[in-house]
């Protein structure tokens, strides 16, 4: 069976949602945004810290990285957000009109801070740092 163009039933990720997240992760250190399969992932030293794409479903979605207390706590929350079927600490958010950017960028920061080396990530404030 031939398998089709998986982008050709993907939206494509609107401008506004990339400046946002970017706003957050490109202002970190070392952290650069690049073109993905689908979507637009940030990476610091080869790590991916998100990944914004538009589903099949035509919905947007973000993963990225959490402590292992947040998976389980996100997880449980339930929508908007999920936890992905890959990786054990890789969760993600729905985006749309109801989106909390600030708690989003939060757990933006969190997830970079997971994915850094310890020098980069030392440079960072986290509101929501583990004691």
């Amino acid at each position: 069976m031939a398998r089709g163009n998986p982008r050709r039933d993907r939206p494509e990720v609107p401008a506004h949602l990339v400046r946002r997240i970017g706003r957050v992760l490109d202002a970190l250190p070392q952290c650069r945004q690049e073109p993905a399969w689908v979507g637009i992932h940030w990476q610091v030293a080869g790590n991916t810290v998100a990944h914004v794409f538009g589903g099949e479903d035509q919905l947007f979605r973000v993963v990225f990285r959490a402590e292992p207390d947040e998976v389980m706590a996100l997880q449980h929350l339930g929508p908007p957000y999920f936890r992905a079927g890959w990786g054990r600490n890789v969760v993600g958010m729905l985006l749309d009109a109801h989106t909390d950017w600030e708690e989003l960028g939060e757990l933006l920061t969190d997830s970079y801070c997971v994915q850094a080396p310890r020098d980069l990530a030392e440079q960072v404030s986290r509101p929501s740092a583990p004691a």
